[in-house]
């Protein structure tokens, strides 16, 4: 029998290139050679499509494919798109690349978006990644570059979203254009929010994201679906981050990549998004109140509640006040408004490609007012929403508000309420006694002077804070 001459020194020969194979740095993949499928499910968008279509294909990184899943539609969405059919080429740095675009009607589809995306999947389930990109939203031409360079540099990410922004023309009217900025505004806030959070995202947006399919089948498998997206949630993005969250990925925000997504440009519409939104949300932190991902629309939920309670304590304590003739001002009270401008100046100097009619709409003070009164009324109907149990399907209602249909019976209904409630609190309040008069007042503006102490701190907090180099 042979026996090695000297064993340690074999056992250490292979110990050393055990270790040198442990030590051995995985070759990153490149931008090139992933694939990548890009899932566009449209609704009614003849008149956004043609522009979604052209920035996707116009891109310094070209998917390799891309589905346009028409469903639902009751215009010329298909025809529109069919026109892009087709094998594309397109050569960028000396690296060609070629995109099939495939166009398919899927007809009625009773899951709406959640059914064409998850179609879409089965389409595309054999590429390395999904970009999911909505029939609204245009793309900056490094988009796809920049989502699939942080992509590929962390083999933890399971998805990945754009900074989401508008386009300022679309709106046509003063009131299109208050909506339009003021939407700006909203997500120009809550993506710098998360940029400075370690650029970690709750949701990763349909608007324009790019998910890890492996992490996608992963994540089916542990949570025993058939498809990644379900019905389960008003907001199929959100369920999907938690999902990959808890599988153990990370969902990120970029810090370079851009898009443009549609606006409201409706009050109708708005109502019926935001309420989709806000109704979504909140059934997820009632659902799965700890989970690591919820902490900031817990944070939302409540900042959300305290606006509301600062703005309406005071109306009712000022106008309590003036009916007895105990108004008394005080310059203190002018400290909050003066902090809120320049918190929103601040976010207004973030935004990539600021205007003056940026800065002049945080100067202005009114218009951010009005949308958060806005904001704060579909918050309150979803949470009611919620916690009735009310049956509502919030993806039609906003289907049908986009398109013009359905009245404004509910805001009329909401304002006439308001109005009942104010006079019957107020017939109430005149009927008092005099001493419980001047102790609810003085309970009343002790609890908003606390709410208001609150509020101005966090806002200087956000005011005085490091933004990085980041912009929105």
């Amino acid at each position: 029998m042979n026996t090695p001459a000297n064993p340690s020194a074999t056992a250490s020969t292979g110990e050393v290139t055990q270790l040198e194979h442990l030590l051995e740095l995985p070759t990153r993949r490149k931008v090139q050679d992933v694939r990548i499928a890009a899932i566009l499910p449209a609704y009614n968008e003849e008149e956004s499509i043609t522009a979604t279509l052209e920035s996707l294909l116009n891109q310094t990184r070209v998917p390799d494919a891309v589905f346009v899943l028409v469903n639902n539609s009751t215009d010329e969405t298909y025809f529109v798109a069919r026109e892009f059919e087709g094998l594309h080429s397109r050569t960028y740095r000396d690296h060609r690349y070629s995109c099939q675009v495939t166009v398919i009607d899927l007809g009625e589809v009773p899951d709406k978006k959640v059914g064409a995306l998850n179609y879409g999947f089965a389409l595309a389930k054999d590429f390395d990644y999904i970009l999911g990109v909505d029939g609204d939203t245009t793309l900056d031409r490094r988009c796809v570059q920049h989502l699939t360079e942080e992509m590929v540099s962390d083999s933890r990410i399971g998805g990945i979203s754009a900074i989401y922004g508008f386009d300022q023309s679309h709106a046509r009217t003063g009131m299109q254009r208050f909506l339009v900025r003021s939407q700006r505004f909203q997500f120009a806030g809550f993506n710098m929010d998360n940029l400075l959070r370690n650029r970690n995202m709750a949701v990763l947006g349909g608007q324009c994201s790019l998910l890890n399919v492996e992490a996608m089948k992963r994540t089916m498998a542990a949570n025993r679906q058939d498809s990644p997206w379900v019905t389960d949630s008003e907001i199929e993005d959100s369920l999907l981050s938690l999902q990959l969250k808890s599988a153990g990925y990370r969902t990120k925000i970029s810090s370079k990549a851009r898009a443009d997504v549609g606006p409201m440009l409706t009050m109708r519409a708005l109502d019926a998004q935001q309420v989709k939104w806000n109704a979504g949300g909140v059934e997820l932190i009632l659902q799965k109140p700890f989970h690591a991902n919820l902490r900031l629309r817990w944070r939302e939920n409540l900042a959300m509640i305290m606006n509301l309670a600062s703005r309406v304590l005071f109306i009712a304590l000022a106008a309590a006040s003036l009916s007895i003739g105990a108004f008394q001002f005080s310059w203190w009270w002018a400290i909050p408004p003066v902090v809120s401008i320049l918190l929103t100046l601040r976010i207004a100097m973030s935004i990539k490609g600021y205007t003056a009619r940026d800065v002049f709409y945080a100067l202005l003070f009114v218009p951010g007012e009005l949308y958060m009164l806005l904001r704060g009324i579909h918050f309150l109907k979803a949470w009611v929403q919620v916690l009735t149990r009310t049956e509502r399907d919030n993806w039609a209602a906003q289907a049908r508000a986009e398109n013009g249909d359905g009245g404004g019976g509910g805001v009329v209904l909401g304002l006439l309420g308001t109005v009942l409630v104010a006079a019957a609190l107020g017939w109430g309040w005149l009927n008092l006694l005099p001493a419980v008069q001047s102790t609810l007042l003085a309970v009343g503006w002790t609890a908003l002077a606390v709410v208001t102490i609150v509020q101005t701190l966090t806002m200087i907090r956000k005011l005085f804070r490091r933004h990085r180099g980041f912009t929105v």
